[in-house]
């Protein structure tokens, strides 16, 4: 295999999407604001699409290095793994991105302000401590929580605050879409992989509170984001009616619901993963730019 389409494999694309709708709906709404800045979008946009990446890595070299990734998986193929990158190597790959993602970070700060720089080192570390440390976040059934708050209101707040230098709580009820639909993203993941992840000591909530919770959880991270909170800010701004326009692309959700409460097959949940990625990408687009008119 091509080095580039190893890396590519490790970044895990079909996931890449959480990172960067947050940034999406932050800009969509700065701009309705007549706060726009394009620099600090673009930087954004950058540093979290690289603290994604970090974090994939990270999770790439940690579940191998402790057994969780096994020839048993059933999930997409891991480099580490499967044999394509050294564990060393990974590591090595892991500490470059997470250090590169300071450089756009550099500019965060000096547009925002220091706590830019408290919300970089604490996903970062967030990101390390995902699946690596004594008490990992995934490991311990976190993962969820720690999803919904980066790749959700801190994303889309931070992203709004550095351009409009200000902050209002819709835009952190707005936060809530991208992080719940994220977090929809790794429930899909997570009862994929309850089985082997039983026998690895991995305790994600699929494994504490079982797969029927997880497929209602499913259900939910799809349902609010997709149709409550839309209906939500748009009677609360009383605006942005073009934005409910969104809501036709739940249209899409209704096979990959069919899918998680019919089917445990595991190309089925990872073709459904990549539809929830899909999704969410798909409403991000609709949303921002209805919420512009």
């Amino acid at each position: 295999m091509h080095p580039l389409k190893i890396w590519l494999l490790a970044s895990r694309p079909k996931t890449l999407a959480a990172g960067l709708t947050p940034v999406l709906i932050g800009t969509a709404m700065a701009a309705a604001a007549d706060a726009f800045h394009g620099a600090s979008a673009v930087a954004a946009a950058l540093g979290a699409l690289l603290i994604q990446i970090g974090t994939n890595f990270a999770n790439d070299y940690f579940d191998f290095v402790k057994g969780t990734d096994t020839e048993e998986r059933i999930g997409p193929k891991r480099a580490t793994q499967a044999g394509l990158v050294s564990p060393k190597t990974m590591l090595v790959a892991t500490i470059l991105v997470f250090g590169l993602s300071f450089l756009p970070g550099a500019y965060l700060i000096y547009r925002g302000g220091w706590p830019f720089l408290a919300i970089g080192i604490v996903s970062v570390i967030c990101g390390v401590l995902y699946t690596g440390g004594p008490w990992p976040l995934g490991y311990l059934g976190l993962g969820d929580l720690f999803v919904l708050i980066f790749f959700g209101p801190v994303a889309v707040a931070g992203t709004y605050y550095v351009q409009a230098l200000t902050l209002t709580p819709n835009v952190l009820i707005a936060g809530l879409i991208p992080g719940l639909f994220s977090t929809a993203i790794l429930t899909v993941n997570n009862l994929r992989d309850a089985d082997t992840d039983v026998r690895t000591g991995k305790k994600t909530l699929a494994v504490r509170l079982g797969k029927t919770f997880a497929r209602w959880e499913y259900v939910v991270c799809l349902v609010v984001p997709g149709i409550v909170l839309p209906l939500y800010l748009c009677v609360q701004t009383g605006g942005h009616w073009f934005s409910l326009a969104a809501l036709a692309t739940m249209a899409l959700a209704i096979p990959l619901i069919k899918n998680v409460f019919c089917s445990e097959d595991g190309t089925v949940l990872n073709d459904t993963l990549a539809g929830t990625g899909k999704l969410l990408l798909l409403f991000s687009i609709v949303f921002s730019i209805g919420w512009l008119w």
